[in-house]
């Protein structure tokens, strides 16, 4: 069975493992572990738009040949600057999606859930396909769908922490609520984390920190790729049910009997 590819509005990736671009030590590492991880959409900060950078050496170009760019409002702080950021990302001809992000504060980085519903509001009326970072809040997560979001966001923990998903009672009930993708974003640490949010029912997961500040970036994009896997299968397997007690998977009875009757002869 082949995993199904993930739809998003108009949009179809092959993936469903989206990965972010910050954060590498270099261009070269950075290209290996996008590769390793196969994603085929990856998130790049309109803000880093490198202006007078020479022909077909920006950022967006290099990956814009082999990538579906998926441009983010990181770094905005009211829904006006989130905005004017995406409409930004469009004149610049990097697509019409966009991964909305509005912050409340620098220090938790957590989404502000009031100027998030008005950007995507506005982004939705602007035509664009709006992927929305939120927190993990399932009325929130209703909300932004009823707004128009292509696909609801919720941070597993907070962004670039490594705790991996702190509320899963909180995301199962989104996930389980939603008629869009829900796509955990935020707070992956390493590989088992991915297949955590898969096995909740997750349609995917982005991440950035978790492959970008491992020790070897490539080796865990491969990890988190096949983790996304596991997960996925896992979803749809059918799990046992959790037991109090044991419960032997070999025979208890029959033993003693054969053991008297070989006594007896």
């Amino acid at each position: 069975m082949k995993i199904p590819a993930l739809k998003i509005g108009e949009y179809t990736f092959q993936s469903r493992l989206v990965v972010g671009t910050g954060k590498y030590r270099d261009t070269p590492t950075m290209l290996a572990a996008l590769e390793a991880s196969g994603a085929d959409v990856v998130t790049v900060a309109v803000r880093r738009a490198q202006v007078g950078a020479p022909a077909g050496q920006t950022l967006f170009e290099v990956l814009g040949g082999k990538y579906q760019l998926l441009p983010n409002t990181a770094g905005c702080f009211s829904a006006e600057d989130a905005v004017r950021t995406a409409r930004l990302g469009r004149e610049l001809g990097l697509s019409d999606l966009v991964k909305l992000e509005v912050l409340a504060d620098t220090q938790t980085l957590l989404p502000h859930p009031v100027q998030t519903l008005e950007a995507c509001r506005q982004l939705v009326s602007d035509g664009f396909t709006v992927l929305v970072y939120t927190n993990d809040d399932p009325v929130l997560a209703l909300e932004l769908e009823s707004a128009g979001a292509a696909a609801v966001m919720p941070a597993g923990a907070p962004i670039g922490s490594g705790q991996g998903i702190l509320n899963c009672n909180s995301m199962s009930i989104i996930i389980e609520r939603a008629k869009v993708p829900i796509i955990i974003d935020a707070g992956v640490g390493t590989a088992s984390d991915v297949t955590i949010a898969m096995e909740l029912g997750a349609a995917g997961v982005l991440l950035n920190t978790g492959i970008a500040g491992a020790e070897d970036p490539v080796a865990m994009a491969t990890a988190m790729r096949h983790a996304l896997e596991a997960g996925w299968y896992a979803a749809r397997a059918g799990r046992i049910p959790r037991k109090r007690y044991a419960h032997a998977s070999s025979p208890t009875t029959g033993l003693i009997a054969s053991a008297e009757s070989i006594a007896g002869e």
